[in-house]
């Protein structure tokens, strides 16, 4: 059976299949529902199993009985424990320092739920150094624009060290992507690359999510359990939105980041880790310090090596080539994508985007569920998509080309002058583009439009830094990025 299963165990099975229903509803991966006694004949081995949702079972002793038998069938197992309020008895202490026990109480929320099991993963993955998603499969790097050529260069230089790094930019930009990418390419890749929103999680639950907690350290403490910190030891811990951290929170984070040591919330014992940090914030932290919201102190602690990452509507050029990464991805996935015309793609390049790369993603994908397999013209984009067909814009004296949908030959020359072959270089790149987002990523039907040889046009994407991916022949040539 497939890794990642989630096993839901109960006597009451209609609460089984409740459970079922909301885990489906999460697109959490596989399931597999058990009746109390007889959970033993599933065929699922330990080490498959991402956390185990346990409903209530049987008397008091009976429930005590089954939590026992769960633990050592696998010891580190994560153990989601949802509680009947009218009938909460004694919860069992954990058998060793390792395992992962929560309680919830029914009914569950689905936000609440879904954080559980993401802490689940998070804790599954720690214990057996899984490291986190690939960012290979992270496509919203790709690019030609000078921007995201320049972060990729500064991934390069920091992600083999052990500095500090500070992810600047917008929501939807894809700081996350970088830091998976930072982790990825070090020399930590091999153990765990932890996530934590920091303005996700209430401020009184943020110092026990990040340092973890002992038994009756407060209310609702049934047992002891590890922090973040402690999962992310030897590898990465990625602190999301440090800005939207509050004032105490971040003293205590400082005293961690300079001694490398902290506590657990109820406990005066040190444990030491050995974490790189890398945090991420679309707020201006100099504004922040300015107005007494962030510390100084811990801005330059976090901020080593900083990368901004820019907005879409500073990298439009690179749209074209995001739609076929997009596209790529969701044939792969999906077994469907759908083709731009000319006209799409200049729209989508003439537009804002403040919900940035996510919300192209979310867009294309969208649109593939409407289309599957057929094509997308203006007049089928989303009526806010819909920017007028005045936005042309030429290149810029300099033939950057930034800001163009397609470039077109300029009316006038400019006074001093243009570099000529990078200017038609630009015009070629974005046709290119272009003709790679309407046909799905597929070359051999780029070049058709084009009026190329297919080897030709292979040729000019290796010139322009873009490979032909070999690996699914029976999809043509699915243009990727070798980010």
């Amino acid at each position: 059976m497939a890794e990642n299963v989630w096993v839901v165990i109960d006597a009451d099975e209609d609460r089984c299949q409740y459970f079922r229903g909301l885990l489906e509803f999460l697109d959490s991966g596989s399931i597999l529902a058990l009746p109390a006694d007889h959970w033993r004949e599933s065929i699922v081995r330990p080490e498959t199993v991402a956390a185990v949702l346990l409903g209530p079972c049987g008397s008091e002793s009976e429930q005590l009985a089954l939590l026992d038998s769960l633990q050592k069938w696998h010891p580190s197992l994560a153990i989601l424990f949802f509680s009947d309020a009218n009938r909460r008895g004694e919860i069992p202490r954990e058998q060793s320092g390792s395992s992962y026990f929560r309680v919830l109480d029914m009914p569950v929320k689905h936000a609440q739920l879904a954080h559980a099991l993401e802490q689940a993963q998070n804790y599954r993955d720690s214990q057996t150094h899984k490291p986190g998603r690939n960012p290979e499969l992270f496509r919203s790097l790709v690019g030609k624009s000078p921007r995201i050529q320049k972060v990729r260069q500064l991934i390069d230089q920091v992600a083999p060290t052990s500095a500090n790094v500070l992810i600047l930019g917008e929501s939807g930009t894809g700081k996350e992507v970088v830091a998976r990418n930072l982790h990825y390419h070090s020399s930590r890749r091999g153990k765990p690359f932890v996530p934590v929103n920091c303005g996700a999680i209430p401020e009184n639950l943020l110092e026990s999510e990040l340092f973890g907690h002992e038994k009756g350290a407060f209310t609702g403490a049934i047992c002891a359990r590890q922090g973040r910190f402690e999962m992310a030891d030897g590898g990465t811990l990625f602190l999301d939105e440090i800005g939207d951290m509050s004032l105490p929170m971040q003293v205590k984070l400082l005293r961690v980041l300079q001694e490398r040591i902290f506590e657990r919330v109820g406990s005066n014992k040190s444990i030491s880790v050995d974490v790189r940090i890398i945090a991420a914030t679309h707020r201006d932290l100099e504004q922040d310090i300015g107005s007494g919201r962030f510390r100084e102190d811990l801005y330059y602690r976090l901020n080593v090596f900083p990368i901004d990452m820019p907005p879409l509507r500073e990298r439009r050029e690179d749209i074209p080539l995001l739609v076929s990464e997009f596209n790529a991805r969701i044939m792969q996935e999906k077994g469907s994508t759908v083709r731009w015309t000319p006209a799409a793609i200049e729209s989508l390049q003439a537009y804002s985007w403040p919900g940035n790369v996510r919300e192209l993603a979310n867009l294309i994908e969208r649109l593939a569920i409407l289309y599957p397999n057929g094509q997308v013209d203006k007049k089928d984009l989303p009526e806010k998509y819909k920017v007028g067909a005045e936005f042309s814009a030429a290149p810029s004296s300099t033939g950057a080309g930034q800001g163009s949908a397609a470039p077109q030959g300029i009316q006038q020359l400019p006074p001093d002058g243009i570099d000529l072959k990078e200017h038609l270089n630009n015009i070629e790149y974005s046709l290119i583009m272009q003709a790679l987002g309407q046909t799905g990523g597929v070359v051999a039907h780029a070049a058709a439009l084009l009026k190329l040889r297919r080897t030709t046009l292979v040729e000019k994407l290796r010139k322009y830094g873009v490979r032909a991916d070999e690996s699914r022949q029976d999809l043509d040539d699915i243009v990727t990025y070798n980010s």
